[in-house]
Protein backbone atom coordinates (compact mmCIF):
# COMPACT_ATOMS: atom_id res chain seq x y z
CA UNK A 1 0.00 0.00 0.00
CA UNK A 2 1.31 3.37 -0.80
CA UNK A 3 -0.43 5.42 1.51
CA UNK A 4 -0.61 3.52 4.29
CA UNK A 5 -1.03 5.63 8.01
CA UNK A 6 1.84 7.03 9.30
CA UNK A 7 2.37 6.28 13.45
CA UNK A 8 0.45 9.76 14.38
CA UNK A 9 -2.80 9.18 12.06
CA UNK A 10 -2.85 5.10 13.41
CA UNK A 11 -3.05 6.07 16.95
CA UNK A 12 -5.38 9.08 16.38
CA UNK A 13 -7.30 6.52 14.85
CA UNK A 14 -7.00 4.24 17.96
CA UNK A 15 -8.40 6.94 20.17
CA UNK A 16 -11.37 7.61 17.94
CA UNK A 17 -11.90 3.86 17.80
CA UNK A 18 -11.61 3.24 21.67
CA UNK A 19 -14.01 6.77 22.16
CA UNK A 20 -16.60 4.36 19.81
CA UNK A 21 -16.27 1.43 21.80
CA UNK A 22 -16.79 3.44 24.22
CA UNK A 23 -20.56 3.59 23.25
CA UNK A 24 -20.95 0.35 22.43
CA UNK A 25 -19.20 -1.89 25.22
CA UNK A 26 -21.21 -2.29 28.43
CA UNK A 27 -19.41 -0.15 31.54
CA UNK A 28 -18.61 -2.06 34.24
CA UNK A 29 -15.92 -1.86 37.19
CA UNK A 30 -14.05 -4.28 39.66
CA UNK A 31 -13.82 -2.36 43.41
CA UNK A 32 -10.26 -1.84 44.37
CA UNK A 33 -8.81 -1.12 47.24
CA UNK A 34 -6.34 1.34 47.75
CA UNK A 35 -2.82 0.90 50.02
CA UNK A 36 -2.01 4.42 50.91
CA UNK A 37 1.06 3.08 52.95
CA UNK A 38 2.69 1.62 49.91
CA UNK A 39 0.39 3.75 47.13
CA UNK A 40 -0.71 1.24 45.54
CA UNK A 41 -4.22 -0.69 44.26
CA UNK A 42 -5.31 -4.28 44.49
CA UNK A 43 -8.33 -5.27 42.21
CA UNK A 44 -10.33 -7.65 44.41
CA UNK A 45 -11.37 -10.82 42.61
CA UNK A 46 -14.61 -11.82 41.37
CA UNK A 47 -15.69 -7.93 42.16
CA UNK A 48 -17.14 -7.13 38.90
CA UNK A 49 -20.39 -5.59 37.92
CA UNK A 50 -22.18 -3.49 35.32
CA UNK A 51 -22.48 0.08 36.29
CA UNK A 52 -24.23 3.23 33.96
CA UNK A 53 -21.56 6.19 33.90
CA UNK A 54 -21.45 9.45 31.95
CA UNK A 55 -20.28 8.76 28.48
CA UNK A 56 -17.04 10.18 27.29
CA UNK A 57 -18.02 13.49 25.13
CA UNK A 58 -16.22 14.72 21.91
CA UNK A 59 -14.51 16.95 23.77
CA UNK A 60 -13.26 14.26 26.99
CA UNK A 61 -12.06 12.65 24.24
CA UNK A 62 -9.64 15.51 22.68
CA UNK A 63 -9.02 16.19 26.28
CA UNK A 64 -7.11 12.48 27.03
CA UNK A 65 -4.65 13.53 24.37
CA UNK A 66 -3.05 16.25 26.01
CA UNK A 67 -3.67 14.42 29.19
CA UNK A 68 -2.33 11.34 27.61
CA UNK A 69 0.93 13.08 26.92
CA UNK A 70 1.08 14.98 30.38
CA UNK A 71 1.06 11.24 32.23
CA UNK A 72 3.70 10.21 30.83
CA UNK A 73 5.68 13.28 31.12
CA UNK A 74 8.54 11.09 32.78
CA UNK A 75 8.93 8.72 29.67
CA UNK A 76 8.98 12.17 27.36
CA UNK A 77 11.79 13.88 29.27
CA UNK A 78 13.85 11.01 29.40
CA UNK A 79 13.20 10.29 25.46
CA UNK A 80 14.36 14.18 24.61
CA UNK A 81 17.04 14.47 27.64
CA UNK A 82 18.66 10.73 25.96
CA UNK A 83 18.60 11.31 22.57
CA UNK A 84 20.14 15.22 23.34
CA UNK A 85 22.96 13.32 25.28
CA UNK A 86 23.15 10.94 22.36
CA UNK A 87 23.45 13.83 20.04
CA UNK A 88 26.18 15.45 21.86
CA UNK A 89 28.30 12.50 22.09
CA UNK A 90 27.90 12.50 18.16
CA UNK A 91 28.57 15.71 17.66
CA UNK A 92 32.27 14.84 19.66
CA UNK A 93 33.22 12.34 17.03
CA UNK A 94 33.63 9.82 19.61
CA UNK A 95 30.37 8.02 18.56
CA UNK A 96 31.53 7.85 14.51
CA UNK A 97 34.82 6.69 15.79
CA UNK A 98 34.16 3.85 18.60
CA UNK A 99 31.74 3.23 15.62
CA UNK A 100 34.38 3.01 13.20
CA UNK A 101 36.28 0.61 15.26
CA UNK A 102 33.38 -1.97 15.71
CA UNK A 103 33.04 -1.71 11.93
CA UNK A 104 36.63 -2.83 11.35
CA UNK A 105 36.83 -5.51 14.24
CA UNK A 106 33.67 -6.70 13.20
CA UNK A 107 34.65 -6.75 9.46
CA UNK A 108 33.61 -10.23 7.33
CA UNK A 109 32.06 -10.95 10.75
CA UNK A 110 28.29 -9.54 10.23
CA UNK A 111 26.76 -12.98 11.61
CA UNK A 112 29.28 -12.22 15.18
CA UNK A 113 28.25 -8.65 15.64
CA UNK A 114 24.12 -9.73 14.63
CA UNK A 115 24.78 -11.95 17.65
CA UNK A 116 26.72 -9.65 19.46
CA UNK A 117 23.78 -6.88 19.46
CA UNK A 118 21.05 -9.13 20.01
CA UNK A 119 22.48 -10.74 22.78
CA UNK A 120 23.43 -7.11 24.34
CA UNK A 121 20.10 -5.93 24.08
CA UNK A 122 18.39 -9.24 24.98
CA UNK A 123 20.80 -8.56 28.28
CA UNK A 124 18.90 -5.26 28.52
CA UNK A 125 15.85 -6.91 28.07
CA UNK A 126 16.16 -9.05 30.84
CA UNK A 127 17.57 -7.06 33.66
CA UNK A 128 15.95 -3.64 33.08
CA UNK A 129 13.12 -4.35 30.76
CA UNK A 130 14.58 -1.77 28.16
CA UNK A 131 12.14 -0.65 25.55
CA UNK A 132 12.10 3.18 25.72
CA UNK A 133 15.90 3.80 26.04
CA UNK A 134 16.09 1.97 22.73
CA UNK A 135 14.75 5.15 20.68
CA UNK A 136 17.54 7.14 21.25
CA UNK A 137 19.87 4.76 19.72
CA UNK A 138 18.22 3.72 17.03
CA UNK A 139 19.63 6.23 14.49
CA UNK A 140 23.08 5.47 15.83
CA UNK A 141 22.11 1.27 15.40
CA UNK A 142 21.02 2.40 11.96
CA UNK A 143 24.23 3.89 10.91
CA UNK A 144 26.04 0.47 12.31
CA UNK A 145 23.35 -1.79 10.30
CA UNK A 146 23.79 -0.37 7.05
CA UNK A 147 27.69 -0.70 7.52
CA UNK A 148 27.36 -4.19 8.38
CA UNK A 149 25.03 -4.50 4.98
CA UNK A 150 21.50 -5.55 7.11
CA UNK A 151 18.14 -3.62 6.19
CA UNK A 152 16.32 -1.82 8.77
CA UNK A 153 14.38 -4.28 9.39
CA UNK A 154 17.44 -6.75 10.44
CA UNK A 155 18.74 -3.37 12.85
CA UNK A 156 15.45 -2.89 14.43
CA UNK A 157 14.63 -6.96 15.26
CA UNK A 158 18.35 -7.50 16.82
CA UNK A 159 17.70 -4.12 19.07
CA UNK A 160 14.12 -3.40 19.98
CA UNK A 161 13.03 -6.96 19.55
CA UNK A 162 16.04 -8.35 20.59
CA UNK A 163 14.84 -6.26 24.17
CA UNK A 164 11.51 -7.67 23.61
CA UNK A 165 12.55 -11.34 23.76
CA UNK A 166 14.40 -10.92 27.24
CA UNK A 167 11.75 -8.25 28.57
CA UNK A 168 9.20 -11.46 27.84
CA UNK A 169 10.99 -14.51 29.06
CA UNK A 170 12.85 -12.65 31.37
CA UNK A 171 13.16 -14.34 35.28
CA UNK A 172 14.00 -11.08 36.96
CA UNK A 173 11.85 -8.16 34.41
CA UNK A 174 12.01 -5.83 37.42
CA UNK A 175 8.26 -4.14 35.37
CA UNK A 176 7.44 -7.59 34.37
CA UNK A 177 7.69 -10.76 36.04
CA UNK A 178 8.64 -9.28 39.55
CA UNK A 179 5.28 -7.20 40.02
CA UNK A 180 3.16 -10.08 38.67
CA UNK A 181 4.46 -12.10 41.14
CA UNK A 182 4.30 -9.42 43.69
CA UNK A 183 0.56 -9.27 42.74
CA UNK A 184 0.22 -12.90 43.19
CA UNK A 185 2.02 -13.41 46.24
CA UNK A 186 5.13 -15.58 45.74
CA UNK A 187 8.34 -15.17 46.49
CA UNK A 188 10.22 -13.06 44.69
CA UNK A 189 12.58 -14.44 41.69
CA UNK A 190 10.96 -17.69 42.53
CA UNK A 191 10.95 -20.46 39.63
CA UNK A 192 13.63 -18.84 38.20
CA UNK A 193 15.26 -21.75 37.19
CA UNK A 194 12.86 -23.21 34.47
CA UNK A 195 12.33 -19.62 33.09
CA UNK A 196 15.87 -19.61 32.63
CA UNK A 197 15.73 -22.77 30.10
CA UNK A 198 12.84 -21.60 28.37
CA UNK A 199 14.88 -17.70 27.86
CA UNK A 200 17.81 -19.48 26.63
CA UNK A 201 15.49 -21.53 24.46
CA UNK A 202 13.46 -18.77 22.78
CA UNK A 203 17.41 -16.47 22.21
CA UNK A 204 18.20 -19.44 20.04
CA UNK A 205 15.05 -20.20 18.33
CA UNK A 206 15.44 -16.05 17.93
CA UNK A 207 18.95 -15.52 16.67
CA UNK A 208 18.34 -18.62 14.37
CA UNK A 209 15.79 -16.71 12.67
CA UNK A 210 17.41 -13.35 12.75
CA UNK A 211 20.85 -14.74 10.83
CA UNK A 212 18.29 -16.62 8.18
CA UNK A 213 16.13 -13.96 7.71
CA UNK A 214 19.42 -11.30 7.46
CA UNK A 215 21.16 -13.38 5.01
CA UNK A 216 18.58 -13.59 2.79
CA UNK A 217 17.74 -9.89 2.74
CA UNK A 218 20.89 -8.01 2.60
CA UNK A 219 21.82 -4.84 1.47
CA UNK A 220 23.95 -3.28 0.31
CA UNK A 221 26.90 -2.16 2.48
CA UNK A 222 27.11 1.77 3.38
CA UNK A 223 30.48 3.89 3.87
CA UNK A 224 28.76 5.63 6.58
CA UNK A 225 31.24 6.28 8.91
CA UNK A 226 34.61 8.14 7.62
CA UNK A 227 37.91 6.24 8.48
CA UNK A 228 40.15 8.63 10.76
CA UNK A 229 42.38 6.54 12.50
CA UNK A 230 42.63 5.59 15.89
CA UNK A 231 39.92 6.92 18.81
CA UNK A 232 41.69 9.96 20.14
CA UNK A 233 41.76 9.98 24.56
CA UNK A 234 38.75 12.15 24.66
CA UNK A 235 36.57 9.85 22.75
CA UNK A 236 37.90 6.96 24.51
CA UNK A 237 37.24 8.70 27.88
CA UNK A 238 33.65 9.75 26.50
CA UNK A 239 32.80 6.25 25.69
CA UNK A 240 34.28 4.83 29.06
CA UNK A 241 31.70 6.99 30.61
CA UNK A 242 28.73 5.76 28.27
CA UNK A 243 29.18 2.64 29.17
CA UNK A 244 29.95 3.13 33.26
CA UNK A 245 26.18 5.56 32.66
CA UNK A 246 24.74 2.28 31.46
CA UNK A 247 26.11 0.30 34.40
CA UNK A 248 25.03 2.96 37.13
CA UNK A 249 21.45 2.74 35.28
CA UNK A 250 21.71 -0.99 35.62
CA UNK A 251 22.20 -0.78 39.19
CA UNK A 252 20.22 1.74 40.09
CA UNK A 253 16.92 0.24 38.75
CA UNK A 254 17.84 -3.16 40.29
CA UNK A 255 19.30 -2.19 43.88
CA UNK A 256 18.12 2.01 44.35
CA UNK A 257 14.55 1.75 42.81
CA UNK A 258 15.44 4.27 40.11
CA UNK A 259 12.82 5.21 37.64
CA UNK A 260 13.04 7.25 34.60
CA UNK A 261 13.43 10.75 36.20
CA UNK A 262 16.89 9.02 37.54
CA UNK A 263 17.80 7.49 34.53
CA UNK A 264 17.14 11.29 32.53
CA UNK A 265 19.33 13.06 35.26
CA UNK A 266 22.02 10.83 34.99
CA UNK A 267 22.23 10.91 30.54
CA UNK A 268 21.71 14.47 31.03
CA UNK A 269 25.10 14.70 32.89
CA UNK A 270 26.95 12.44 30.22
CA UNK A 271 25.83 15.05 27.81
CA UNK A 272 26.97 17.81 29.56
CA UNK A 273 29.83 16.21 30.27
CA UNK A 274 30.86 14.38 26.68
CA UNK A 275 29.92 18.16 24.90
CA UNK A 276 32.58 19.27 27.45
CA UNK A 277 35.05 17.02 27.34
CA UNK A 278 34.98 16.81 23.16
CA UNK A 279 35.55 20.54 23.40
CA UNK A 280 32.47 21.82 22.12
CA UNK A 281 32.14 24.58 24.40
CA UNK A 282 28.53 25.47 26.33
CA UNK A 283 27.52 26.84 23.25
CA UNK A 284 28.11 23.84 21.28
CA UNK A 285 27.08 21.47 23.50
CA UNK A 286 23.80 23.20 24.09
CA UNK A 287 23.26 23.53 20.60
CA UNK A 288 23.84 20.03 20.03
CA UNK A 289 21.16 18.85 22.60
CA UNK A 290 18.66 20.97 21.08
CA UNK A 291 19.53 19.63 17.80
CA UNK A 292 18.89 15.98 19.58
CA UNK A 293 15.55 17.59 21.49
CA UNK A 294 14.55 18.28 17.68
CA UNK A 295 15.24 14.92 16.01
CA UNK A 296 13.45 12.78 18.88
CA UNK A 297 10.53 14.94 19.57
CA UNK A 298 8.06 13.01 17.37
CA UNK A 299 9.03 10.05 18.76
CA UNK A 300 8.69 11.64 22.39
CA UNK A 301 4.96 12.77 21.41
CA UNK A 302 3.97 8.92 19.81
CA UNK A 303 4.47 8.08 23.47
CA UNK A 304 1.92 9.85 24.64
CA UNK A 305 0.04 9.75 22.22
CA UNK A 306 -0.39 5.88 22.29
CA UNK A 307 -1.50 6.52 26.02
CA UNK A 308 -4.15 8.37 25.59
CA UNK A 309 -5.68 5.24 24.27
CA UNK A 310 -5.78 3.21 27.61
CA UNK A 311 -6.65 6.21 29.58
CA UNK A 312 -9.83 6.48 26.49
CA UNK A 313 -11.02 2.76 27.30
CA UNK A 314 -10.63 3.62 31.14
CA UNK A 315 -12.38 6.66 31.64
CA UNK A 316 -15.33 5.29 29.22
CA UNK A 317 -15.41 3.02 32.44
CA UNK A 318 -15.12 -0.07 29.57
CA UNK A 319 -11.45 -1.42 30.52
CA UNK A 320 -12.64 -3.93 33.52
CA UNK A 321 -15.47 -4.74 31.02
CA UNK A 322 -13.02 -6.41 28.37
CA UNK A 323 -11.03 -7.96 31.10
CA UNK A 324 -14.22 -9.71 32.48
CA UNK A 325 -14.85 -10.44 28.91
CA UNK A 326 -11.67 -12.06 28.67
CA UNK A 327 -10.88 -14.09 31.43
CA UNK A 328 -14.23 -15.02 32.26
CA UNK A 329 -14.67 -18.05 30.47
CA UNK A 330 -11.39 -19.86 31.64
CA UNK A 331 -12.90 -21.19 34.53
CA UNK A 332 -15.11 -23.44 32.16
CA UNK A 333 -11.41 -25.13 30.90
CA UNK A 334 -9.11 -27.29 31.91
CA UNK A 335 -6.04 -26.19 33.72
CA UNK A 336 -3.69 -26.65 30.66
CA UNK A 337 -5.97 -25.32 28.24
CA UNK A 338 -7.12 -22.58 30.22
CA UNK A 339 -3.16 -21.97 30.88
CA UNK A 340 -2.57 -21.05 27.16
CA UNK A 341 -5.77 -19.23 26.82
CA UNK A 342 -4.73 -17.63 29.28
CA UNK A 343 -1.48 -16.60 27.87
CA UNK A 344 -3.64 -15.86 24.25
CA UNK A 345 -5.82 -13.64 26.56
CA UNK A 346 -3.14 -11.10 28.08
CA UNK A 347 -1.73 -11.24 24.08
CA UNK A 348 -5.06 -9.70 23.10
CA UNK A 349 -5.43 -7.49 26.15
CA UNK A 350 -1.88 -6.09 25.46
CA UNK A 351 -3.83 -3.89 23.02
CA UNK A 352 -5.69 -1.72 24.72
CA UNK A 353 -3.35 -1.53 27.85
CA UNK A 354 0.36 -1.23 26.20
CA UNK A 355 1.92 -1.12 29.59
CA UNK A 356 2.33 -4.50 30.75
CA UNK A 357 3.19 -3.26 34.26
CA UNK A 358 -0.30 -1.84 34.43
CA UNK A 359 -1.50 -5.17 33.08
CA UNK A 360 0.32 -7.34 35.38
CA UNK A 361 -0.86 -4.84 38.49
CA UNK A 362 -5.22 -4.94 37.21
CA UNK A 363 -4.47 -9.39 35.52
CA UNK A 364 -3.01 -10.67 38.59
CA UNK A 365 -5.90 -10.06 41.09
CA UNK A 366 -8.22 -11.97 38.88
CA UNK A 367 -6.42 -14.80 37.57
CA UNK A 368 -5.18 -15.63 41.04
CA UNK A 369 -8.08 -16.62 42.22
CA UNK A 370 -8.99 -18.70 39.02
CA UNK A 371 -5.95 -19.78 39.05
CA UNK A 372 -6.37 -21.73 42.67
CA UNK A 373 -9.86 -22.90 41.60
CA UNK A 374 -9.18 -24.11 38.77
CA UNK A 375 -6.04 -26.17 39.73
CA UNK A 376 -3.48 -24.06 37.90
CA UNK A 377 -0.26 -23.28 39.81
CA UNK A 378 0.08 -19.47 39.98
CA UNK A 379 3.55 -19.74 38.48
CA UNK A 380 2.11 -20.77 35.43
CA UNK A 381 -0.49 -17.84 36.04
CA UNK A 382 2.49 -15.49 36.08
CA UNK A 383 4.29 -17.10 33.06
CA UNK A 384 1.11 -16.85 30.84
CA UNK A 385 1.00 -12.93 31.43
CA UNK A 386 4.79 -12.97 30.45
CA UNK A 387 4.52 -14.96 27.40
CA UNK A 388 1.38 -13.27 26.14
CA UNK A 389 1.45 -9.39 27.37
CA UNK A 390 4.77 -8.83 26.78
CA UNK A 391 5.85 -10.56 23.57
CA UNK A 392 3.03 -8.55 21.90
CA UNK A 393 5.15 -5.50 22.20
CA UNK A 394 6.75 -7.06 18.92
CA UNK A 395 3.38 -5.55 16.94
CA UNK A 396 1.07 -3.83 18.79
CA UNK A 397 0.95 -0.20 17.84
CA UNK A 398 -0.34 1.13 21.23
CA UNK A 399 3.12 0.77 22.39
CA UNK A 400 4.63 4.06 21.57
CA UNK A 401 8.36 2.67 21.91
CA UNK A 402 7.78 0.36 18.94
CA UNK A 403 5.72 3.19 16.94
CA UNK A 404 8.47 5.49 17.81
CA UNK A 405 11.03 3.14 16.72
CA UNK A 406 9.67 2.72 13.35
CA UNK A 407 8.71 6.32 12.48
CA UNK A 408 12.92 7.30 13.14
CA UNK A 409 13.85 3.83 10.53
CA UNK A 410 11.73 5.07 7.92
CA UNK A 411 9.29 1.35 8.10
CA UNK A 412 5.39 1.75 7.70
CA UNK A 413 3.74 -0.14 10.15
CA UNK A 414 1.93 -2.41 7.91
CA UNK A 415 5.23 -3.67 6.41
CA UNK A 416 6.58 -4.02 9.93
CA UNK A 417 3.77 -6.36 10.88
CA UNK A 418 4.15 -8.29 7.62
CA UNK A 419 7.54 -8.87 8.85
CA UNK A 420 7.20 -9.55 12.49
CA UNK A 421 4.12 -11.71 13.04
CA UNK A 422 6.05 -14.84 12.05
CA UNK A 423 8.26 -14.69 15.04
CA UNK A 424 5.79 -13.67 17.71
CA UNK A 425 3.99 -16.44 16.53
CA UNK A 426 7.02 -18.31 17.42
CA UNK A 427 7.55 -16.90 20.34
CA UNK A 428 4.04 -17.63 21.47
CA UNK A 429 4.14 -21.12 20.37
CA UNK A 430 7.09 -21.05 23.16
CA UNK A 431 5.35 -19.45 25.23
CA UNK A 432 2.45 -22.23 25.03
CA UNK A 433 4.41 -25.14 25.07
CA UNK A 434 6.05 -23.95 28.16
CA UNK A 435 3.15 -23.38 29.73
CA UNK A 436 1.83 -26.88 29.47
CA UNK A 437 5.16 -28.68 30.63
CA UNK A 438 4.42 -26.32 33.90
CA UNK A 439 0.82 -27.41 33.95
CA UNK A 440 1.78 -31.16 33.53
CA UNK A 441 5.16 -31.23 35.56
CA UNK A 442 3.22 -29.24 38.60
CA UNK A 443 5.57 -26.25 38.28
CA UNK A 444 5.39 -23.88 41.55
Amino acid sequence: MKNFPNAFVIIIGGILLAWALTYIIPQGSYERIEDLETDTTTVVANSYEQIQGERLSAFDMMLTIPRGIAETADVVILILLLGGCFYVIERTGALSQGLNKLVQLLKGKEILSLVIVSLLFTAAGVTIGMQEEVIAMTPVLLIFGKSMGFNSFTTVSMSYGSTVIGSTFSPFNPFGVIVAQQEADLPLLSGSGFRLLVLSIAFLIWIMYLIRYSKKHRSEKEETIVLDGQIGIHSKIILSLLCLVFVIVTYGLLQWNWGYMEISAAFFALGIISGLLGKLGANGTGEAFISGFKEMIFAAMIIGLANSISMVLKEGLIIDTIVYGLFGPLKYVSASVSGVLMMVSQAILHLPIPSYTSQAILTMPILVPLSDLIGLSRQTCVLAYQYGAIISDMFVPTNGALMAILAISGIPYNKWLGFAWKPTVIMLLVGAISILISVYTGYN
